[in-house]
C-alpha cells in the first residue's frame, strides 16, 4: 500500500559529503514521522535523525552538527544531509515513516535501504 524508496548511497571519502533521500507513495492519507535508522556492519540497527510532520528535527548525538533531516510535504520527500562524513558513518541507511493510509491504517513503513561507504 505505501512504499518508500531511498536513493543517495555511495562511496566518499572521509570529510566528504552525501545526499540521501527518501520518497514516499501509495494509498498515503498523511505522512507524520519520518526518519533515518542506520545498521553497520555487525551492529544494530541505530536511530539517527527524526523530523516530523511540522519539521521538528532530532538528531543522535554521533551526527549532531553533522547530519541535517529536511522534508518536502509536496514531494512526500524526506532527506538527509550528510556532511564531514567519517568512516564509523558506514552503514546501510533507512528511511522509516509513520503513515496512516486512505483506508484508515496506521502503518510503520521502512524502506529498503542505501549504503554508505566512507572510506579514503
Amino acid at each position: 500500500q505505501v512504499q518508500l524508496v531511498e536513493s543517495g548511497g555511495g562511496l566518499v571519502q572521509p570529510g566528504g559529503s552525501l545526499r540521501l533521500s527518501c520518497a514516499a507513495s501509495g494509498n498515503i492519507l498523511s505522512l507524520n514521522d519520518m526518519a533515518w535508522y542506520r545498521q553497520a556492519p555487525g551492529k544494530q540497527r541505530e536511530l539517527v535523525a527524526t523530523i516530523t510532520s511540522g519539521g521538528t528535527t532530532n538528531y543522535a548525538d554521533s551526527v549532531k552538527g553533522r547530519f541535517t533531516i529536511s522534508r518536502d510535504n509536496a514531494k512526500k520527500t524526506v532527506y538527509l544531509q550528510m556532511n564531514r562524513l567519517k568512516p564509523e558513518d558506514t552503514a546501510v541507511h533507512y528511511c522509516n515513516a509513520q503513515v496512516r493510509t486512505f483506508s484508515g491504517r496506521r502503518l510503520e513503513v521502512w524502506g529498503q535501504g542505501t549504503l554508505v561507504t566512507v572510506s579514503s
